[in-house]
């Protein structure tokens, strides 16, 4: 997750460059390389998911850092805009190993500690997002491609490391066969009709994923456009966004699931992303939206604990699987999410006399969004 970040700062830059300096083309072109990166993710998610119940966790996890590792290598080197897309394209393929490494902490994890240990992988997911892009920002002022050789040298330093250290945690007698219908995303979903209360949980889960691409995708123009901010303040305040979360994520959600039980801590952390959603859409002042950032870092219990109940029911052999819908999920809400709360966002700019819901809609309708979530969630669990 580091090494993502690393050249968040300056991949759009490069596609720039290579476009002879021209904006409209470049933001067309770089929307192009974000979708068809979602698409490599949601295509390839499962299949690595379904290798990993086949083969084991292992090799997908090293193969997996080792390609990423050279793709970022090509990246650095591309002459031309062709070579950075087909870069790209790669690193969605090769980095589709978020299913596998789910998998691989549920099959070393008792059941009842695993949302906290899915917790425990937010967080890191979080510090890398957190620290790639300012690290990035830096080497970025040296030389626009040294993000790229710094990615590529953590990457397939990460795969040194799983190839020395990291045992097999899935053993041969818990594996299962391979098949095409497991190892693509319309298989791997319907391994979620398999049980109704699985589905239900998973349409929670995919709901609450697409609300929360209301920050990445608007976050910056709303602090702009409503509170003035500069790039000084959005940066610290994304920090703190980030920085809240990890610490939810990787130190109270175990304490708290075995205070409160996951159903609980689930509905708890929804309730808690639909306050915050609804604080920061309304606050008519920069500072009350930073009261929102408490409520919105606890929404990652719902997220957590509604992971953890789906893998709780299924065996080991099914794990990968599972966490390949779930990614397959999170891609098609990557897919919807920019288009719904970009145009939602337009729209309320449009009425610019209307007093309610104002440039805050998007994060209106995100929070309608988890409080459907939370209903398909409560009933879900009775």
């Amino acid at each position: 997750m580091l090494s993502v970040g690393l050249f968040v700062p300056v991949l759009p830059r490069l596609v720039a460059d290579f476009l002879g300096g021209d904006q409209v083309a470049a933001a067309a072109t770089y929307g192009l390389f974000g979708t068809a990166f979602a698409l490599m993710q949601f295509v390839f998610s499962p299949v690595q998911g379904a290798l990993s119940d086949r083969f084991g966790r292992r090799p997908v996890i090293l193969v997996s850092n080792f390609g990423v590792g050279l793709d970022y290598v090509v990246m650095a080197l591309a002459p031309n805009i062709g070579w950075l897309f087909v870069g790209r394209v790669v690193s969605g393929m090769a980095s589709a190993s978020v299913s596998t490494a789910f998998a691989y902490v549920a099959d070393v994890t008792p059941p009842d500690q695993r949302a906290a240990r899915f917790g425990m992988l937010g967080a890191a997911f979080g510090i890398g997002f957190v620290l790639g892009p300012a690290i990035g920002g830096l080497a970025g002022g040296v030389d626009p491609r040294l993000p790229f050789w710094i990615a590529a040298g953590l990457s397939l330093l990460n795969a040194l490391y799983g190839f020395f250290v990291l045992p097999e945690s899935l053993p041969p007698e818990k594996r299962a066969p391979l098949s095409l219908a497991r190892a693509n995303p319309v298989g791997a979903l319907s391994l979620l009709r398999s049980q109704p209360q699985l589905l239900s949980l998973a349409g929670a889960w995919f709901v609450s994923q697409l609300a929360h691409y209301v920050m990445p995708i608007v976050g910056v123009l709303y602090l702009t456009f409503r509170y003035g901010w500069d790039e000084r303040t959005i940066g610290f305040t994304m920090a703190a966004v980030g920085f809240a979360a990890v610490i939810v994520q990787g130190g109270l959600i175990g304490p708290g699931v075995r205070r409160f039980g996951e159903r609980a801590a689930m509905l708890g952390g929804f309730c808690s992303g639909i306050l915050g959603l609804a604080i920061q859409g309304l606050a008519p002042v920069g500072w009350m939206f930073w009261l929102g950032i408490p409520f919105m870092s606890l929404w990652g219990f719902g997220n957590a604990a509604a992971n953890s109940l789906m893998s709780a029911r299924l065996g080991p052999s099914e794990q990968g699987r599972l966490q390949g819908a779930n990614a397959c999920l999170q891609g098609i809400a990557g897919l919807l999410g920019p288009g719904l709360f970009s145009q939602a966002y337009a729209l309320a700019l449009a009425s610019p006399g209307q007093a309610f819901p104002g440039p805050g809609a998007p994060y209106l309708l995100a929070a309608a969004l988890l409080a459907l979530a939370a209903g398909i969630a409560w009933r879900a669990t009775r």
